[in-house]
């Protein structure tokens, strides 16, 4: 993932500083991204879904709403319709590169802010909301001891996550007046609502009044014990894994032709955790993950790369037996290959040499009125398919440094 610092000139002129995170191949979609109430484009949460979606090829600009973060301006004299109006300048400023965005993801305000703002975006075909409220007026809970100065006083200072911040009586006014079910019911994309039921900041019951507003398509994942934030890395890979798996029914993700030399494309392989071992493994339109074992530092996401390596080997050999059985006509009702792997002396597995080699053991389990003869030539074919071969004999790795 690449990611390109910029600015771009918000609801009022001012500059609003964002982060657009690329894909490292080809360019296949763009989201925009809202974060919550007095948040940035920077917490934990919005991080990992951009670097997810990125590694799928879909862009993915993230910027600070005015006052907040990096970006210039008041916090003070914005609203939530001013929010949903730099969302826009967001999507203009996208659409000036020629990356109109065709997702929109919001957290929490940001979250009712993006279902407002899809009703002016035509080319947006998905919706994501976490941890969202249905009226954005809910947000008042966080300084209702001050809502009496601010009608008062115009505005007030509160603290809201131990830093302290002026909100105006137009803010106030504004997210009280706001309606989003007619919004909702009429949303021209798909929505994904993800909320966890033990949120204490927004409850649980908002995600169901903005899924039963909603028409389909739609879906509701529950985020279980994650909390309002999402700070959690176990929580936030979550969150982005879903996202990723359920956009590309929405989106039309068609990557280019594979270049001449690789007919499968090329496997991209991305670190998603600079500071453990898992890999974001892309292979085409498929997703997956890469990791180490707990008792070897990693996270235990994903397999090993000897893993994956089993499983190629594993795969190729009941391909081969299907295809070879469908040929014959012959009675194969399942294949099943356990592989492991294991470093061992060459001599212990019968070769002359001195050096320790790899070993995997292959075991074929066969079902069907097979006779002998037929689960002898099995396992002679099995020997014939192409990873085999590719691992016995001596392959050669040409590296470049970019």
């Amino acid at each position: 993932m690449t990611t390109e610092r910029l600015t771009f000139p918000g609801h009022s002129g001012v500059s609003l500083s964002a982060r657009l995170d690329l894909p490292d191949g080809p360019h296949l979609a763009t989201a925009l991204f809202a974060h919550c109430f007095t948040c940035s484009k920077d917490i934990p949460a919005a991080r990992r879904i951009a670097a997810r979606l990125s590694a799928m090829g879909i862009a993915v600009l993230r910027f600070d709403f005015t006052g907040l973060g990096h970006s210039k301006g008041e916090f003070s004299n914005t609203t939530f319709t001013s929010n949903v109006q730099d969302l826009q300048a967001a999507a203009d400023y996208l659409g000036s590169r020629g990356m109109s965005p065709s997702m929109l993801i919001g957290h929490s305000l940001g979250g009712a802010a993006v279902l407002r703002a899809a009703a002016e975006m035509a080319d947006v075909k998905a919706v994501v909301t976490i941890g969202a409220p249905f009226d954005p007026s809910h947000v008042t809970h966080n300084f209702e001891g001050a809502l009496d100065d601010i009608r008062a006083q115009g505005k007030a200072e509160v603290n809201l996550g131990g830093r302290p911040f002026t909100i105006g009586k137009a803010f106030v006014d504004d997210v009280e007046a706001q309606a989003l079910a007619p919004i909702i019911a009429n949303l021209r994309a798909a929505l994904l609502v993800m909320h966890a039921p033990r949120d204490e900041v927004v409850c649980i019951e908002n995600a169901t009044n903005i899924f039963v507003a909603a028409k389909h398509p739609k879906s509701f994942v529950t985020l279980d014990d994650a909390d309002h934030l999402v700070t959690r890395a176990e929580d936030a890979e979550y969150a982005a894994e879903v996202i990723s798996a359920w956009v590309g029914r929405y989106l039309a993700l068609t990557p280019p032709a594979p270049p001449i030399g690789a007919p499968e494309g090329v496997v991209r392989v991305a670190e998603a955790d600079v500071n453990g071992f898992l890999q974001d493994v892309q292979a085409g339109p498929h997703h997956l993950l890469a990791d180490e074992p707990l008792a070897y530092g990693g996270t235990n996401r994903g397999p090993s790369p000897y893993g994956f390596l089993a499983a190629g080997l594993g795969a190729c050999t009941s391909m081969t037996l299907r295809m070879y059985a469908r040929r014959k006509g012959w009675p194969l009702t399942h294949v099943s290959v356990d592989v492991s792997h294991d470093k061992v002396h060459a001599q212990d597995a019968g070769t002359q040499t001195d050096q320790s080699i790899d070993l995997f053991r292959r075991r074929i389990t066969v079902s069907g009125q097979l006779d002998d003869a037929q689960r002898q030539k099995l396992l002679e074919i099995a020997d014939k398919c192409p990873v085999h071969r590719t691992l016995e004999a001596s392959s050669r790795v040409e590296t470049e440094l970019v």
